[in-house]
């Protein structure tokens, strides 16, 4: 490793409009998800009722804010990356290298959200819910594809894009 944080996207955070809708929806989720349990665990010790569904409702928010999320963290270039061969390759080969890792990595999303749309489709052909609060899961599916597939477009993008870094 180079020994330096070196993200694709180093200083190029994204402050659009799509990435700021993007990011408050995911901080709304996530307060969400704090009050949920604020409220299962005041209600579990002090009232010795707990919030029923509150394990089925958090589930349901970590998912819908992971793939809302994956596209925000796409548009900055901020996925997690590893790069042990790095310094071991010449100078020249490093954008080819940024361009075909970003473009393997927007098939390989495109494809886990073809995924996640058909077995949201499955879940949806059964009328599939949660136990407890008898909520649809099929939408989250959907909603997971959708967010994977806005993630794929935008590394194709980036992929395609004259700048390779």
């Amino acid at each position: 490793m180079s020994g330096e944080a070196e993200p694709a996207g180093a200083g190029a955070r994204s402050t659009g409009p799509v990435h700021t809708v993007l990011s408050v929806i995911c901080g709304v989720m996530l307060l969400a998800m704090m009050f949920v349990t604020l409220l299962d665990v005041v209600g579990r010790y002090f009232l010795n009722s707990p919030l029923q569904g509150a394990t089925e409702l958090t589930a349901m928010l970590l998912v819908a804010t992971i793939f809302v999320g994956l596209p925000a963290v796409c548009l900055d270039e901020d996925n997690v990356t590893v790069d042990l061969l790095v310094d071991y390759m010449p100078a020249w080969i490093h954008p080819l290298r940024i361009r075909a890792i970003r473009l393997l990595s927007g098939v390989v999303l495109a494809v886990v959200a073809w995924r996640l749309a058909v077995h949201g489709q499955a879940l949806a052909s059964y009328g599939e819910t949660t136990v407890s609060l008898h909520l649809p899961v099929a939408p989250f599916a959907w909603l997971a594809a959708g967010g994977t597939l806005a993630a794929s477009l935008i590394t194709f993008w980036h992929g395609l894009a004259r700048r390779p870094f």
